[in-house]
């Protein structure tokens, strides 16, 4: 009889024990609070690759996934309008220089000895003239002549002096060649020449589109023989040595992190790879898109950052797009 009661005791103790740790384990789950993972993404410097020049493509001289180095020719655009302006250009500064030489030159010498000559001419037929004008007025005093003759006479005297002026302002003309503003005129035409040659010359640059930055291909948008037109993306540039990772942290949780610090990740497409990264940014993002309203249970509103971090060691296979992961509930505070 004793030992049944005793039998009955220990199971009734095994019993009691069953349920406290029962108790326990439901109370350590309920009570504990479920792990915080944040996913980032990596992310890296990109750069599209456009032209000033609307064109036909002529050559793609990359494809996705080459390296590119920074000044290395990637497209060959066909613009035959831009050759048609660097000949207009090209003509009208030749025709500015000639103006201009001419100018600087001065009158030519056969110039000025054809005005050389209009001036002996006229010099002698007004010579002649001041004679013909004495005798007919030593006669149109005596009486020979009549007043109407001697008019005649006076005016054709007075035309001949007329012109010989005329003539030697013709012939100091020939002489002195342009005037200073005609000379600053043509000179001031040459350089607008020049200055279309030079815009002519510098859009016939844009025809090869070159890499500005070191970089992987990621994109190519056109196809050999396609038309693009001004400022249209031909390419894009991956920068794959300037990558960091982002993430999107409540406000709430950001009392874990400081800038500077160095933070313990893995990355999934590398196979679970541990790394550490460093935080060299917070900002908070725009509330249009990442305000949370809290008020019923944390009695404010939390708002979203943006937390950026570099790997503190090269990675040699990080990729953007790739996921970072951080257990977030694993970091001290």
């Amino acid at each position: 009889m004793r030992k049944k009661e005793n039998k009955t005791l220990v199971i009734g103790f095994v019993v009691l024990i069953a349920i406290v740790v029962l108790v326990g384990l439901i109370g350590y789950f309920i009570l504990t609070p479920s792990e915080i993972i944040l996913q980032g993404e990596v992310e890296a410097n990109e750069v599209r690759v456009s032209g000033k020049l609307p064109g036909r493509i002529l050559q793609l001289r990359a494809k996705e996934g080459d390296f590119v180095h920074a000044g290395d020719t990637l497209v060959v655009l066909d613009s035959p309008e831009i050759y048609a302006k660097l000949a207009q250009a090209v003509g009208a500064e030749e025709g500015a220089q000639a103006i201009s030489l001419k100018a600087k030159n001065g009158t030519r010498k056969e110039t000025i000895a054809a005005a050389k000559d209009q001036l002996d001419m006229a010099n002698a037929a007004a010579s002649f003239a001041k004679k013909t004008y004495d005798r007919m007025n030593g006669l149109y005093k005596k009486g020979v002549i009549s007043a109407q003759k001697f008019d005649e006479v006076e005016t054709q005297y007075l035309a001949s002096q007329s012109k010989a002026q005329a003539a030697a302002s013709q012939y100091e003309m020939a002489l002195n060649g342009a005037q200073k503003e005609d000379k600053m005129a043509a000179l001031a035409q040459v350089a607008r020449a020049k200055g279309a040659v030079s815009e002519a010359s510098s859009y016939l640059k844009e025809t090869k589109l070159i890499a500005p930055i070191s970089g992987e291909i990621s994109d190519i948008y056109p196809k050999v023989g396609e038309l693009v037109g001004t400022g249209s993306p031909l390419m894009s540039i991956v920068d794959l040595s300037d990558i960091w990772i982002t993430f999107n942290v409540r406000e709430n949780l950001l009392s874990k992190i400081n800038m500077g610090d160095i933070i313990d990740a893995k990355v999934p497409a590398l196979g679970n790879k541990e790394i550490k990264i460093r935080v060299n940014y917070i900002k908070v993002l725009g509330s249009y898109a990442t305000w949370k309203a809290t008020k019923i249970t944390d009695e404010y509103d939390t708002r979203t950052f943006e937390v950026k971090a570099v790997p503190v060691n090269p990675e040699k296979n990080f990729r953007p797009g790739m996921s970072v992961i951080i257990n977030w509930t694993k970091l001290k505070k």
